[in-house]
């Protein structure tokens, strides 16, 4: 049975997942979604994982939902809960998460770069709203967590694409690179991260998750009383010494 992503994993616990459906520019469709929710649901427990890269195959990151299947009624509940369960399991992926944009990154696909933790683009990609024009307004709020409420309400009421360089200026990525070194671009960074302690970097993440909305007391409970809690009862803190 063929797959539409590709993944591989190094020794070092980089992992790629690689949207493979360059066909359809990497359309998110109900089996797309499926795996890659189940492939991130697998890798939540894998000790061999410590970091994973997205990204897609071709010249397109994701070009958002695939519209044909929205033209099948009776798709219409497994399109709902496949989009569900793929929404949450990249939100709540508990380690690192990547995203190598290596072209356009449209609809569905914008939300899916956003979604990640830290976002690498080429030079080639372009990101945008269009479907704000044939009346489905976009996901908001883990956009403007990154650009801030000005650009993201730009971005989502006008659908109009901005190209990396800008992406770059409003903050939606932190680095722009060559598109025949984004790769290395972005494996660079995952190994940056790696280069802190696991326990770490999951208890990062696990706040990060949390923390969205949260008032500044709410989150200074999670990153600095529970983080203090955690050190002075653990293996290596001075109630240890005792």
């Amino acid at each position: 049975m063929a797959r539409d992503i590709a993944v591989e994993v190094a020794d070092d616990g980089v992992a790629t997942l690689t949207l493979a459906r360059p066909e359809r520019r990497n359309a998110l469709s109900i089996g797309l979604r499926d795996e890659i929710a189940a492939q991130l649901e697998g890798w939540a427990s894998d000790p061999a994982v410590r970091v994973v890269v997205l990204t897609g195959a071709g010249s397109s990151f994701c070009a958002g939902f695939d519209l044909d299947e929205f033209a099948q009624a009776h798709l219409a509940r497994r399109i709902r809960d496949s989009s569900r369960r793929y929404h949450l399991a990249v939100w709540t992926f508990p380690k690192p998460l990547l995203a190598a944009v290596n072209g356009p990154a449209l609809a569905g696909g914008l939300d899916l770069c956003v979604l990640c933790d830290c976002r690498v683009a080429s030079s080639d990609a372009v990101f945008g709203h269009p479907e704000i024009k044939f009346g489905a307004p976009p996901l908001f709020t883990p956009l403007q967590w990154i650009v801030g409420l000005g650009v993201a309400r730009d971005l989502c009421l006008t659908g109009r694409r901005i190209d990396a360089g800008e992406a770059l200026r409003v903050g939606l990525v932190s680095r722009v690179t060559e598109p025949g070194r984004l790769h290395d671009e972005a494996l660079a960074m995952a190994r940056t991260i790696i280069e802190a302690p696991q326990a770490a970097l999951e208890g990062a993440k696990r706040y990060l998750i949390t923390s969205a909305g949260a008032t500044f007391e709410e989150a200074f409970a999670v990153e600095h009383d529970a983080v203090f809690e955690e050190f002075l009862a653990g293996p290596t803190g001075p109630r240890a010494a005792r």
